[in-house]
């Protein structure tokens, strides 16, 4: 029963993730066409495995940011340099998550369409 109720909780934590981040709606949308491109393509599924993995790494990112400045939120709404730094930092971890995935992403896909 314990198993269920997180279960449960998790996805409706995804829901929520998905249904108020219009960033993260745009990383599955992107993430979704890299796939179809990497099927389209027949890359190895080694390949598809390194683009699911850098594609799901930008989306956990994207919530834990989510999570952050939800939780920055509910303790205040006031400036708090300390909240800030904590916001940047996430969105930062974030943007490298994503910079790195496009990296992997052009490692495969060019020689792929060369």
């Amino acid at each position: 029963m314990h198993h269920t109720i997180s279960f449960k909780n998790a996805f409706k934590g995804i829901w929520t993730a998905v249904t108020t981040q219009n960033n993260l709606r745009v990383h599955f949308l992107l993430g979704s066409l890299v796939i179809f491109a990497a099927a389209y393509l027949r890359l190895s599924i080694q390949h598809v495995l390194v683009l699911v993995l850098a594609i799901a790494l930008v989306m956990v990112a994207e919530m834990v940011n989510t999570a952050i400045e939800f939780l920055s939120n509910a303790i205040t709404l006031e400036q708090n340099h300390f909240i800030k730094h904590a916001k940047d930092v996430s969105a930062g971890a974030v943007l490298l998550s994503a910079i790195f995935a496009v990296l992997i992403g052009l490692m495969i896909f060019i020689p792929a369409l060369l």
